[in-house]
């Protein structure tokens, strides 16, 4: 039996695991695939030995906590400097001695979700948010050469404060993406606080949140005639490249 999972903290809501239960029992493979909610990201090789994993993702909030626990990492996680997905390369002889690889798989989901809802090239895009997924975010739109903005709460870490995002701004961004978990379950009620008066049929919103399918994000944006997407399949985009990973 292989064994995989997902760890982060809390885990109450993860995708994930009713993902890959679904696939294993339609594709008739033995695997299991449980949800870890770990306090400590120090303990992951411990958890590894126990619980005898082939591989495991990673989410909220250790994308790029896990980099400096991991042996090595693929060129495109270096360069996101997070990640979601990490294989364990087992050592027969002495399991103290197993490799953890870092990959980013995110990058890819989120790539080929864009693409596949993108109807007309859009050149100026807004990023909402920080973390380990506004990262692969950022990787895929400079691959891309589209440019971006990112929205946060300190300038430090970004180009733009929420309350300098104007009107004018929205106008010249046509391309949103919320990496922030705003209208997340079981805050649904909450959204981006960007001027929604300026988006209009031109506009492509891209939330990142799953649950609920339309966060009031996108409801916000289609009212204005705006394309408007859910991060259900890049989730799972992200979850069968992870799977392709580990059974490489």
């Amino acid at each position: 039996m292989r064994n995989y999972g997902v760890i982060g903290f809390p885990l109450s809501h993860s995708f994930s695991p009713e993902y890959f239960k679904q696939k294993f029992l339609k594709e008739n493979i033995e695997a299991t695939y449980v949800a870890f909610p770990i306090e400590d990201l120090n303990q992951i090789r411990l958890l590894v030995k126990e619980k005898n994993l082939g591989g495991f993702n990673v989410t909220i909030p250790y994308k790029e906590k896990i980099v400096s626990l991991l042996d090595s990492l693929s060129d495109e996680a270096k360069e996101i400097g997070a990640v979601n997905c990490v294989k364990v390369e087992s050592d027969p002889q002495d399991s103290e001695k197993n490799k953890l690889i870092g990959f980013n798989t995110d990058a890819y989901g989120f790539q080929v979700a864009l693409n596949e809802m993108m109807k007309s090239k859009h050149e100026n895009a807004l990023v909402l948010g920080l973390g380990g997924a506004a990262r692969a975010v950022k990787y895929v739109f400079k691959k891309s050469g589209i440019n971006f903005k990112s929205v946060v709460r300190d300038k430090s870490k970004g180009d733009l404060l929420w309350n300098e995002v104007t009107e004018k701004i929205i106008s010249e961004n046509s391309l949103i993406i919320n990496c922030t978990p705003l209208g997340m379950f079981p805050n649904e009620k909450s959204f981006p606080p960007i001027p929604y008066s300026a988006i209009t049929e031109k506009h492509l919103l891209f939330d990142l949140v799953y649950n609920p399918s339309e966060t009031l994000f996108m409801k916000n944006g289609k009212e204005r005639g705006a394309t408007v997407s859910n991060g259900l399949s890049m989730l799972e985009l992200q979850a069968d490249k992870s799977w392709e990973i580990w059974n490489k």
